[in-house]
């Protein structure tokens, strides 16, 4: 009967000790999986996190203008890239033009006068036979129309044939000066481009250069060559534009000096007849 006991006793503890073992292990299990959902939780948080801080990136990114490069920035960029010897060659070529364009474009200016009112005054004079006031107003006048009269007047009493010989004379060398240094305007004008040119013949040799050291037709070699020939050329072709406006221009100008010379010079010899008949 004790021994009955006895293992019932031993089948209870073992019963028990299985039940703990048991409860221990789900225990184990829940807070295996109740970690799991942690960290699944949290990596869940961690990718919306990042997610919205992509969207936020791109968002600020759309929201935020674009800089624009500057025209100064992209010539300087462009001026290197197209190898800045001939470059510079083409830029010398531009300063020293436009030194001459401005330099005419200002003795021009200077030159040009109001000849009518000019004219008129001088025909005042001597219609009153102030001659020497005549002589002192085209003197103290400013502009080759007052120079080309004084010497006209300078003659005046040794008849309209005289007159007209010294008008015509000095007209020629007033003239000259009207168009000096406008042939160095046009060798700029010409070298600007020729230059380009230059740099573009240039480049082609370079690029085929770097072709034989590679021994292979590839648009990466080629393409550092190419870009000095076409940037040279496109930069000469700029500066010859510009240099040709300016030209233009002066020779408007130069014309329009010259008409009003001619004008003046017609008025002056009207004005001698009608001044040595009435004497």
């Amino acid at each position: 009967m004790k021994k009955l006991f006895a293992v019932i006793a031993m089948l209870g503890v073992f019963a028990f000790g299985a039940t703990q073992s048991m409860m221990a292990q789900e225990d184990s299990a829940a807070v295996a999986t109740d970690s799991a959902a942690a960290v699944v939780d949290s990596a869940a948080v961690d990718t919306a996190a990042v997610e919205a801080a992509a969207e936020e990136t791109e968002a600020t990114e759309a929201v935020a203008p674009i800089e624009e490069e500057s025209i100064h920035k992209a010539l300087k960029t462009k001026f290197i890239e197209g190898d800045a010897g001939f470059m510079s060659l083409v830029a010398i070529a531009l300063v020293f033009g436009l030194a001459f364009c401005i330099e005419r474009i200002i003795y021009l200016s200077l030159a040009e006068i109001d000849s009518k009112k000019l004219m008129a005054d001088i025909e005042e004079k001597l219609n009153a036979g102030d001659l020497e006031g005549a002589k002192t107003l085209c003197r103290n006048t400013r502009g080759p129309i007052a120079s080309i009269c004084y010497q006209g007047l300078m003659r005046f009493n040794d008849g309209v044939g005289e007159v007209e010989r010294s008008v015509t004379a000095y007209g020629s060398v007033q003239a000259s000066y009207l168009e000096q240094g406008c042939s160095w305007i046009t060798l700029f004008i010409a070298m600007a481009p020729s230059l380009g040119f230059l740099g573009t013949v240039i480049g082609m040799v370079m690029a085929f250069d770097d072709i034989q050291a590679a021994g292979d037709i590839s648009p990466t070699i080629v393409a550092g060559g190419m870009k000095v020939a076409l940037i040279t050329t496109i930069f000469g072709i700029i500066v010859a534009l510009i240099l040709q406006t300016f030209y233009n221009y002066i020779l408007s100008k130069i014309e329009s000096i010259t008409a009003n010379m001619e004008e003046a010079t017609i008025s002056l010899l009207d004005m001698c007849m009608k001044y040595n008949l009435k004497k």
